[in-house]
């Protein structure tokens, strides 16, 4: 198990505080639990705080902690347990590429060497432009579709190599394709199309009176 910790200090931002429109969504959450129980909201918040900035930090935390009333310690272990919240900044397009085994057998080590050419090692450390980081995670729950990645909240699936060269390459443009699969496939449906029930005698055929 690796363990996780908040970026260093010297690249801790000084304060942090909701924009606008996200305080607006802070206090619909919170608005959501009866009174002594808004602690119930902390995984709301830190996620819309992650929506914002990109990653988790140490000021983000202090202040989740005190819309909250909660002690710092009690928001870190939230933020350090679920993988989902970056504890380190990441780039404006971050690369969730699943390699467990689904993925693995549909040839995921494909899409991790794409990653590492055109964006480094699996790390939190975004590039020189700011555009790109990726890292391994685990089951992204789309089996049927992989190899898979995520970013924020969209799904990429069905890939191989030059496809994922295409998606590296909008990104770095800032101009992302369209999430889902990438192959013709609309949803989970047999790659190639139905195979089964295709006779269209079964839907047309009269059925015999007794």
């Amino acid at each position: 198990m690796s363990l996780r910790r908040l970026a260093p200090p010297e690249i801790q931002p000084a304060s942090f505080a909701f924009n606008d429109a996200n305080e607006k969504r802070v206090v619909r959450e919170i608005s959501k639990y009866p009174p002594g129980r808004q602690a119930s909201a902390v995984i709301s918040l830190l996620w819309i705080g992650q929506e914002q900035e990109g990653w988790v930090s140490h000021p983000m935390i202090e202040v989740v902690g005190k819309r909250l009333d909660m002690a710092f310690i009690r928001v870190l272990e939230v933020a350090t347990f679920y993988t989902m919240f970056n504890l380190h900044p990441v780039g404006k397009y971050h690369l969730q590429v699943c390699t467990t085994p689904p993925c693995l057998l549909r040839n995921s080590d494909e899409i991790v060497k794409v990653c590492e050419k055109h964006i480094g090692k699996a790390q939190m450390t975004p590039t020189a432009d700011g555009m790109l980081s990726w890292t391994e995670v685990e089951c992204l729950g789309a089996c049927t579709n992989a190899p898979v990645f995520q970013v924020g909240s969209d799904f990429y699936e069905d890939l191989d190599g030059p496809i994922m060269e295409k998606l590296i390459e909008a990104f770095r443009k800032g101009q992302p394709m369209k999430p889902g699969p990438q192959q013709g496939r609309t949803g989970s449906e047999p790659a190639g199309g139905p195979n089964t029930l295709i006779d269209p005698s079964l839907y047309t055929k009269k059925p015999e009176t007794a």
